[in-house]
């Protein structure tokens, strides 16, 4: 058996996979990415701890433990070395404080690569070679399967598609640069692109909700505004799936995918967002490359991570 470990910024979710990496059982405890590295370690140990007593699992059953964590990280040593979601967080050794606490092979991979290798094997990238996956969450995370083998770069660092420069002078990032597009595509860029526009003048449905408090506005708010024919909600939709185009576009240019899955959950606006998405696809990208590659929705659902946390560590403990 595997146990597979999605650190996220908000849930940590821990699933028992058996060898034909079916999930036996899974829950969820809080990450408290706000507290510290000493914290959050403690808090994934706890849980992985709880789903071994609930499952009446003994730590010699469990034949390795795969995670998945954002950000940069050294994954020959184990290191996470930054994550833009936590504070107090920098080089911290998750490898070896889970093999310390547990005695268990364990392997660590950037939580989008994860995600897509529990996709590629188990979900909606199956049986392809070329493979690009873009979770549109918090943030916007990729990761690329290229000619049946995942893409990582000299330092881990490749398929970076949330940094590619969309605007020479746009909006800062955590990164250090400035315009790059997951600061535009993701839940927290949409909210950005809403509240630019109202201060700018514009009405939308969606004060009204808020009670004219921009800080509580969300992701999901603009799908719902969207559905009752806010203008506002419809142009920032439009605005948003059409630089994720041009971003695509880039990638379909770079990588010659045969299949692009979009997954996290801004994804799950759908048609409302990929609709210009594909249109400005079809108007940029490479004829002969666009034709091979299709986009299709992630198929393993909020426990992507967990489940490709499970097949990185069955794929790991066999080499």
């Amino acid at each position: 058996m595997y146990i597979g470990i999605d650190l996220g910024g908000t849930n940590i979710k821990i699933g028992l996979l058996n060898e034909n990496l079916s999930v036996q059982s899974k829950l969820k405890v809080p990450t408290e990415s706000e507290t510290n590295s000493q914290t959050v370690m403690a808090n994934i140990i706890a849980g992985a701890k709880k789903l071994l007593v609930q499952t009446q699992t003994r730590t010699e059953q469990i034949k390795a433990i795969g995670i998945g964590v954002p950000g940069q990280m050294d994954i020959k040593k184990g290191l996470s070395i930054f994550s833009p979601n936590f504070a107090n967080w920098g080089n911290v050794p998750v490898v070896d404080q889970l093999e310390t606490e547990f005695h268990i092979p364990t392997y660590m991979d950037n939580d989008v690569r994860v995600n897509l290798y529990g996709e590629w094997q188990m979900g909606a990238g199956k049986g392809k070679q070329d493979v690009l996956m873009v979770t549109l969450g918090t943030g916007l995370g990729a990761a690329m399967v290229s000619n049946g083998q995942m893409m990582y770069g000299k330092s881990n660092s490749a398929v970076e598609l949330g940094h590619l420069n969309m605007y020479r002078h746009g909006r800062p990032c955590a990164c250090g640069s400035s315009g790059c597009l997951g600061r535009y595509v993701s839940a927290r860029g949409m909210v950005k692109t809403v509240q630019e526009h109202l201060a700018a003048g514009e009405t939308s449905i969606m004060t009204d909700w808020t009670d004219d408090d921009e800080t509580k506005l969300t992701a999901q708010m603009v799908s719902e505004a969207y559905d009752q024919q806010d203008r506002l909600a419809q142009k920032v939709m439009q605005e948003t799936g059409e630089i994720l185009g041009y971003g695509l576009s880039s990638a379909i240019n770079l990588f010659n995918p045969e299949r692009i899955i979009i997954g996290g959950g801004v994804a799950e606006a759908g048609e409302r967002l990929l609709g210009p998405t594909q249109a400005v696809i079809a108007g940029h990208a490479l004829k002969v490359a666009r034709k091979v590659c299709d986009i299709v929705p992630a198929q393993l659902g909020p426990w992507a991570g967990m489940i490709g946390a499970g097949v990185y560590a069955n794929q790991q403990g066999a080499v």
